[in-house]
């Protein structure tokens, strides 16, 4: 998806000239005459634009008032200035006022299209730095995740249902749809934000080790305890232990597992009294545990113990609407981490990607993008540059392109309170045949969609394409029922 660019200046010339050579350069661009209307256009992130090119002098509010007034809204927004004069003074003041770039008029077009991919080249840069803080903070959010597709949006939903309480969550789904993701979107949108979040691959341990290192052990308690160590348990002491692949952990871990979670403490190996633990549990498998308890392999008592809150995970074969906004995500993320300058992807590479099957799921899809944008030689991915995908698909050429939506979503029923009149949820023509007025159809599809994802917001503002202020005034203006299930 190309990069969108504001344009705001009060010469519609200079407004034209900057437009063709955005433009020109492969970005979306967008114009506004003056600072009221550029920061309506980019004040909120949901409409979409990446990089402003503001005017330094302009009538009304000037180009620093509206500098000053788009920081305090995005700060994250990069804001290239442009004027005609080059005096120290202003580009420092431009510059403390948050401008990331100074261009003196008349523009270089080609000055002007370096400006902007060196802008966005580390605006991907310092939005990867804040993701990395995020995880390391224990602070992820569900606006993190990419997850549009309609399975997905039930996984959000029971995953912020848990997050509000420290009930046992249990995650299941195949190998690298990303379970802990969504464990890591729980605790940060729990309480326990930014305590520890402390993970173990319960497939990776030992078995002669489990308890070392789930519990702890004291100096000396077994040959090569050299020291004293705390355990997973007593680390994520006020936060959230995540226990991944946990079918995997062997019998006698489970019994002592068990206690753990029913006593909230824990015994070290070597230790003489317990430890008192304040921990919330999620764990996750990809196995079918209850077959495991069947087979005698999983304690029955520990299944229910963990079993509380079930979420499944969809795998990424059942979510292919997601694969788009996934590969943006990941190629925006492999730019700033190798140096590259990936745009995007080719239209047949989309269609391959889309019909893929992905055993690995989104693990394997972030590592087939991560191989292809090394391999790549232009500015788009290209079928050649996933040489073991491409390799499996039949003539791409064949394939068909990516729907724009899901079979799901095009059979939706009609919306409550909506009378249709013809086919579709909303109709366009009223009962004696003719054509309804834009406005009233308008306010019939803004309803719909707000009762057909349940008052979520965001959801109905990514999914029709406008800005949330933008949503918001429509709301107001047509005085329709938003039930909203989000916190504002």
């Amino acid at each position: 998806m190309a990069k969108t660019v504001l344009v705001i200046d009060d010469d519609p010339t200079q407004r034209r000239l900057l437009q063709a050579a955005v433009e020109k350069a492969g970005f979306a661009c967008r114009t506004a005459p003056d600072g009221e209307a550029g920061i309506a256009l980019a004040a909120d992130p949901k409409d979409g634009i990446d990089v402003v090119l503001l005017d330094l002098t302009m009538p009304g509010l000037s180009g620093m008032e509206t500098l000053e007034r788009l920081a305090a809204k995005r700060q994250d927004l990069p804001v290239i200035m442009l004027t005609a004069t080059s005096g120290i003074d202003t580009i420092v003041q431009s510059m403390r006022g948050g401008a990331v770039d100074f261009i003196v008029k008349p523009a270089n077009p080609e000055r002007v299209v370096v400006s902007i991919r060196n802008a966005l080249k580390m605006q991907s840069l310092t939005g990867e730095v804040k993701r990395l803080a995020r995880k390391a903070e224990g602070g992820m959010a569900f606006d993190d995740m990419i997850a549009s597709a309609a399975p997905m949006r039930q996984v959000i939903r029971l995953a912020e249902r848990a997050a509000v309480s420290d009930i046992p969550v249990l995650i299941l789904g195949e190998s690298g749809v990303g379970k802990e993701v969504v464990a890591r979107c729980i605790q940060g949108a729990s309480t326990r934000v930014g305590k520890p979040f402390v993970t173990v691959n319960c497939g990776a341990i030992p078995e002669n080790l489990v308890e070392s290192i789930l519990f702890g052990h004291e100096k000396g308690a077994f040959t090569g305890a050299v020291s004293k160590a705390l355990g997973k348990f007593v680390e994520a002491d006020g936060g959230t232990l995540f226990l991944d692949e946990v079918g995997e952990l062997p019998l006698d871990a489970q019994v002592k597992l068990l206690r753990a979670l029913q006593e909230g403490e824990v015994d070290a190996v070597g230790s003489r009294r317990p430890t008192k633990v304040d921990v919330r549990i999620i764990s996750a498998t990809n196995r079918d545990l209850s077959q495991q308890v069947a087979e005698g392999t999983f304690r029955e008592d520990l299944f229910y113990r963990l079993n509380v809150f079930p979420i499944d995970m969809p795998s990424l074969r059942e979510r292919r609407d997601d694969i788009p906004a996934l590969v943006d995500h990941f190629i925006a993320r492999f730019n700033a981490s190798e140096g590259t300058k990936v745009s995007g992807v080719s239209d047949d590479t989309m269609k391959m990607l889309y019909a893929f099957d992905w055993p690995g799921n989104v693990r394997q899809l972030e590592n087939a993008v991560f191989r292809a944008v090394v391999l790549c030689d232009g500015d788009k991915l290209r079928p050649q540059d996933f040489p073991q995908i491409s390799g499996q698909m039949p003539d791409i050429a064949s394939l068909p392109a990516a729907p724009a939506v899901t079979s799901a979503e095009a059979a939706v029923p009609a919306a409550p309170g909506v009378e249709a009149v013809g086919e579709g949820p909303v109709s366009i023509m009223d009962s004696d045949g003719e054509m309804r007025a834009l406005q009233d159809i308008e306010r019939d599809i803004l309803q719909y969609a707000i009762d057909y994802y349940q008052g979520h917001m965001s959801e109905v503002s990514r999914r029709l394409g406008i800005g949330r202020s933008t949503l918001y005034r429509k709301v107001r203006e047509y005085d329709l029922d938003m039930h909203e299930r989000e916190a504002s």
